[in-house]
């Protein structure tokens, strides 16, 4: 569980913030969270997000609003958007488009953000190594709660080696407010993936649990094709989805 999240005191407050040594290689920035309870599955976690996670769903939702369907565009300030208005947008953005187009949205949303050239970069920062995963997995708990909710660093096993790589999101906020298996998987999943991977060149799984709305991201590890995915196989949220199709066995937004 977590929230909010600030450095721990081991600096000076008249001073910049310092990153600490992990096991003599590994740099991360040590953090501290207050906590949050994650809600029951079926019941949704009462968050109360201030400026800067307001401004973070303002900046991602106006960026996603030039590609949605329907409603009118607004000049709300960047903290004038909530967390549903997000999610609403998002399901906008899924309207008229195959999955592949709504994952090539997400991609130009998340390249617009970026300046350019951070890509390459980023490449040359961080290669595809133990240190790398395990330094993004530690800057993912603090910097995407705002997103996805609480989260901590776990030990994964990669290609045989055991590493503090992994992510556990408890209760993923996106799909707990979303209801909508489509709207994780091409929306979040895949794209998120796809971007780390082919974008960053680190690789990424995420592996979302459709029974409790928790999911681990596996930095380090490549992801499955689509149709080796178990993902590739989830039925709708039948009672709790707006798009959901019942008569299916295969939520119908992931084929079309």
């Amino acid at each position: 569980m977590e929230m909010l999240c600030f450095p721990t005191a081991r600096f000076s407050p008249h001073h910049p913030i310092r990153p600490q040594p992990l096991c003599g290689r590994v740099t991360v920035l040590s953090v501290r969270c207050a906590q949050v309870a994650t809600a029951p599955m079926g019941e949704k976690t009462q968050y109360k997000d201030g400026f800067f996670e307001k401004a973070f769903m303002g900046l991602f939702s106006r960026k996603m609003q030039n590609y949605a369907s329907g409603g009118i565009k607004t000049n709300r300030q960047l903290w004038e958007w909530d967390y549903d208005s997000f999610v609403d947008v998002s399901r906008r953005v899924m309207m008229g488009r195959s999955r592949q187009q709504q994952q090539e949205v997400v991609r130009e949303v998340l390249l617009s953000m970026l300046p350019p050239g951070a890509p390459a970069q980023f490449r040359k920062l961080f290669p595809p190594t133990k240190w790398a995963a395990e330094f993004n997995a530690a800057l993912t708990v603090p910097f995407f709660h705002w997103l996805v909710g609480p989260s901590e660093v776990i030990e994964v096993e990669v290609d045989g080696m055991k590493q503090r790589s992994g992510v556990h999101i408890k209760k993923c906020r996106y799909l707990e407010n979303s209801g909508c298996v489509g709207m994780c998987v091409n929306m979040c999943k895949i794209p998120t993936q796809d971007f780390f991977t082919n974008e960053f060149g680190l690789p990424l799984t995420m592996n979302p649990n459709f029974e409790d709305m928790s999911c681990d991201m596996l930095y380090g590890q490549a992801p499955p094709p689509f149709e080796e995915d178990p993902v590739s196989k989830q039925p709708c949220f039948a009672n709790i989805c707006s798009l959901a199709n019942s008569s299916t066995p295969v939520c119908h937004k992931l084929y079309n």
